[in-house]
């Protein structure tokens, strides 16, 4: 069967007393949350050893946010794999549009930094996905399928997750069909060689939306935005009823 994560992009928002504070709000919630789960809160890197601290002994997982591909050097402003499992990181977002959008990121860089991160025991969390004038113009299939090709060179599938991001539904309200985002999951999964990397969906995800989004079958789980910073709409979301 394969894993449901359920993971909390912060993006760069939460100081580390906000941190402690929407913790203290989110965990009492968790005390009857399936086993099934896995429950990932992707925070700013000035969170993460306050965060790691409060976590110990929780079935929370703390993830960063980006990690570079090399483990030290003249690079100013990254963060390198053995500073994150020092502190405790189990996941790693890579590939977010925003940083593909605002950062310079390229499949090169997305690939680089997924072997990174894997070789350091660390699990990623591959964003793919298309803008609003690709899928206007019919190239979801094909986008998607070049990204993966590029990103995926070199890289274990057997401790990778994937999340599939149209661009146009990040912030924006517009939530993919559920029906939807289950056929180019459905198609990405047609893709890798092994069918049980879990698959998340991503794009304005809500606590109205996520039961129905969890019904469909190809989808194991959610990469979560906005919804994720508050305790109450993000534990509605952790807590999704199987319908």
């Amino acid at each position: 069967m394969r894993k449901k994560v359920i993971a909390g992009n912060w993006k760069m928002y939460k100081t580390q007393a906000e941190a402690a504070e929407f913790l203290a709000g989110f965990m009492p919630h968790l005390e009857n949350t399936p086993d099934d789960r896995e429950v990932v809160l992707c925070v700013p890197f000035t969170d993460l050893a306050i965060m790691s601290q409060s976590l110990h002994g929780s079935i929370i997982r703390l993830g960063a946010q980006n990690v570079h591909w090399e483990t030290s050097g003249a690079f100013t402003g990254e963060i390198a794999a053995p500073m994150l499992t020092e502190v405790g990181v189990r996941y790693v977002i890579i590939g977010h549009s925003e940083r593909r959008q605002y950062f310079g990121e390229t499949d090169e860089t997305v690939n680089l930094r997924l072997k990174a991160a894997q070789n350091a025991g660390l699990i990623p969390i591959l964003c793919v996905g298309e803008t609003k004038q690709q899928r206007d113009r019919g190239e979801t299939e094909s986008l998607i399928s070049s990204q993966l090709k590029a990103d995926l060179v070199g890289v274990d599938q057997t401790h990778l997750v994937i999340a599939y991001e149209p661009i146009w539904a990040i912030g924006t309200g517009d939530t993919c069909e559920s029906k939807e985002a289950n056929r180019v999951i459905g198609l990405i999964r047609s893709q890798l060689s092994n069918p049980d990397v879990p698959i998340q969906y991503g794009g304005s995800v809500k606590p109205d939306n996520i039961d129905e989004i969890m019904a469909q079958p190809e989808i194991d789980g959610a990469l979560v935005g906005g919804a994720s910073l508050q305790p109450a709409s993000f534990a509605r979301i952790v807590n999704y009823q199987k319908v």
